[in-house]
């Protein structure tokens, strides 16, 4: 199916990607006999991996292979009957790929359960089950398949987070360890080939989720279409949600350490959604606000470019923990970071609506570090003079952008 629904390209193929860029790797992907894993699987086929489909429904799981097989070619996807929290399934799952396959290159934790209540009416055994799908499994899958890559120097091990809200206890809390798991797999692959880094879809329109909202809807005592106005500002199609952990497990290497979403991995892709704002969406460029913003972006840039040069003066243990803090907070490396804004710098300049829209910045984010910088000087200087002189510089990095933020997101960009 195409972004718009109907027969045709894949969304993946008007990206910048060449069609065999993942020929010869091999792919796990938990739960893949529908929704978005399997369009994450027909998006990773298409980019020439061979795909191995670990999904507990037997009957999902022989129709996602036959329907993959017959849309590409026979010999390219296999399905494996597998529970993911059962550690001897895991056990059966390794050794059947291994007989027919030398390595398992890519990993990604799609499967997934979510059972919703409060926490207090939540049944333990409800909570107990989410935590062998949602956490138990990913850390089954590590123990299985890191070995091999880090014997080669090379892979992709990818954790999935969700959106949360209230009565989803059960699930979100398990998604976060989920997270945390992606974090620390990151920390402990430094200067390895292997990356780890965790993708989340977005609200994506499943029966299983169009259900969840009807239920979550009535614990909330809200309406359905209050509901729906909550989660429609992170709404993508399933196609797009599973085209966007294909496109990240190509831009791996970009998004070690970090917490993406499927949207941002199509943008830096070069894809573009439906709801891509384009020229005509705009509303006329307030020149006033573009020579602000330019200003303010260059000031950034510029804080930027001078706290990393200060990270290298440091000792190697403070400017490891200094650099994986800035990419955990910032969400993304310190270098992409510069680039982003160089980029953006560069569309200011030109006053170019179309690729400021398409430039991804999420400068929330940074705010977020400054934030964290903010609160850490709080308690560790010590001399008050000191102190102050240091909270009013973070907190001016902050207001610079805050500022920058609320202008490229005013409706004069």
């Amino acid at each position: 199916m195409s972004k718009n629904g109907n027969s045709g390209e894949l969304l993946i193929a008007s990206g910048t990607f060449d069609r065999q860029s993942l020929a010869g790797k091999v792919v796990v992907i938990t739960g893949a006999g529908g929704g978005i894993g399997y369009e994450a699987a027909r998006s990773l086929r298409w980019l020439g991996a061979k795909i191995i489909i670990a999904e507990i429904n037997k009957k999902n799981g022989r129709l996602a292979e036959e329907r993959l097989c017959r849309e590409f070619g026979a010999g390219g996807a296999f399905f494996i009957h597998t529970d993911v929290g059962d550690g001897r399934s895991i056990e059966r799952l390794r050794r059947q790929v291994f007989s027919h396959l030398s390595s398992v290159d890519i990993v990604i934790n799609n499967a997934t359960l979510a059972p919703l209540g409060a926490v207090w009416d939540t049944p333990i055994q409800d909570w107990d089950s989410s935590y062998r799908v949602n956490l138990r499994g990913p850390v089954l899958l590590a123990r299985s398949f890191l070995p091999g890559m880090l014997a080669r120097n090379s892979g992709v091990f990818i954790c999935v987070s969700s959106l949360g809200t209230a009565f989803m206890g059960a699930y979100e809390a398990l998604k976060a360890a989920q997270v945390h798991l992606g974090n620390t797999l990151d920390a402990e692959l430094q200067g390895t080939g292997v990356s780890a880094f965790t993708i989340g879809p977005g609200f994506v329109p499943t029966q299983t989720a169009l259900d969840s909202i009807h239920r979550l809807a009535a614990l909330m005592d809200k309406s359905t279409d209050e509901m729906f106005t909550i989660v429609n500002e992170y709404k993508i199609s399933v196609e797009a949600a599973g085209a966007g952990f294909a496109a990240a497990v190509i831009l791996a290497e970009r998004y070690r350490g970090q917490e993406i979403s499927s949207s941002q991995a199509l943008i830096d892709a070069g894809i573009s959604l439906e709801d891509t704002p384009q020229v005509q969406d705009l509303l006329a460029i307030n020149k006033e606000q573009i020579t602000q913003a330019l200003e303010l972006c260059r000031r950034v840039r510029s804080t930027l470019a001078e706290q990393s040069a200060g990270w290298e003066a440091r000792s190697v243990f403070e400017k490891q923990w200094m650099i994986r803090t800035f990419r955990n907070r910032a969400k993304m490396p310190i270098e992409q970071w510069l680039e982003t804004l160089n980029q953006l710098e560069t569309n200011l300049e030109k006053q170019d609506s179309v690729q400021l829209a398409a430039t991804c910045a999420p400068l929330a984010s940074l705010v977020n570090f400054y934030v964290y910088l903010y609160d850490m000087a709080k308690g560790y200087v010590k001399d008050p003079q000191q102190r102050e002189e240091q909270l009013a510089i973070v907190k001016s990095w902050q207001t610079d952008v805050e500022e920058l933020d609320r202008l490229l997101g005013a409706n004069a960009l």
